[in-house]
């Protein structure tokens, strides 16, 4: 065999080897660790967020560890994706997390069969909001491609829109999703390291405290008077309008303390009892085990890896034409 046809089939070899590549690295385990929600912060983590009310379901929340990319996020401690047969993997077709209807995916087979990419009207959009947003960005880069910032929220909703993002936008806020915690829960305060200087020997410091008094110091109680002793009488008041009454006037009743009726009550008569927000409710998703993953059609692999043998066996067989007619 010739040289040159040796190069071609080398230049075939690498080829297919950098397709077989592409596809593991496609659908390859995920690089982003699952944590509680306490775990993420204002400046560490990234939350993921997925509004399942489309279906009549919540909208759950977790966190995940950053750096990663939101197709990790969303295929990490029990959230799993489904491609589309004409995009692969990288357009989200379909989401499912475990603690949700046991893992189905949304939407179902039969409201998307997931093989051609999904209309405007009825697809998962997706938004971001950075560290201290409180508007929602729509996201300009795929699921693979975007890398969330530490102390962000990642939100996929399920509906239309358009390509600017003005229209269905999402009715949840990133303030109810991100964590407004500082510190991961359960971490230990920061300890203050500083330690007071020693005072100068010179320096009065006052008389020593006394040794702490006895546990009982109840002063005694005061013996009663003597029976026919005459009572003693108080002095005589400074201010007149302290004076006693004159005989015979009727002193002043108290007047009785009324308590509010229920009805009447402060929580309730003013209004504090706070309305629940209005939109769909917010449900922490709990660290599961990895769910499995349908990456999706391997068709555009398979349709790569068949064109690249193509090329190559055509360039093999030039090769060897070239060959006999020399």
């Amino acid at each position: 065999m010739s040289s040159r046809v040796t190069r071609a089939l080398a230049r075939l070899t690498a080829a297919l080897g950098l397709t077989v590549a592409a596809l593991a690295a496609t659908v390859g385990p995920a690089g982003a660790a699952p944590q509680a929600m306490g775990q993420c912060t204002t400046s560490s983590g990234v939350v993921l967020a997925v509004d399942f009310s489309h279906w009549g379901g919540p909208v759950y929340r977790s966190c995940g560890t950053t750096p990663t990319t939101g197709y990790e996020l969303l295929n990490q401690g029990g959230w799993a994706t489904t491609g589309t047969g004409h995009d692969g993997p990288a357009f989200i077709c379909r989401i499912g997390y475990s603690g949700h209807q046991g893992g189905k995916q949304y939407p179902t087979p039969q409201q998307d069969d997931c093989v051609l990419t999904p209309p405007a009207s009825a697809y998962w959009s997706y938004w971001h909001a950075n560290p201290g947003q409180n508007t929602w960005e729509y996201s300009q880069l795929g699921a693979m491609l975007y890398k969330p910032k530490p102390g962000s929220v990642d939100l996929w909703i399920f509906g239309g829109t358009n390509i600017e993002g003005t229209e269905g936008k999402p009715t949840v806020t990133p303030d109810q999703l991100r964590a407004h915690n500082t510190q991961p829960a359960g971490a230990p305060a920061p300890k203050d390291t500083r330690t007071a200087a020693p005072l100068p020997p010179d320096v009065n410091t006052g008389p020593r405290p006394e040794n702490p008094p006895p546990a009982d110091r109840t002063p005694p109680a005061a013996a009663p008077p003597a029976q026919g002793a005459a009572a003693p009488v108080p002095s005589a008041p400074d201010s007149p309008s302290a004076s006693a009454p004159p005989a015979g006037s009727a002193s002043p009743s108290p007047s009785p303390s009324v308590s509010p009726s229920p009805s009447q009550s402060p929580s309730t008569s003013t209004g504090a009892v706070a309305a629940q927000a209005p939109g769909p409710q917010v449900v922490e998703a709990a660290p599961a085990a990895d769910a499995e993953h349908d990456a999706g059609s391997y068709l555009p692999a398979v349709a790569t890896g068949a064109l690249v043998l193509l090329i190559g066996a055509a360039a093999v067989f030039a090769a060897k034409r070239r060959r006999r007619t020399e």
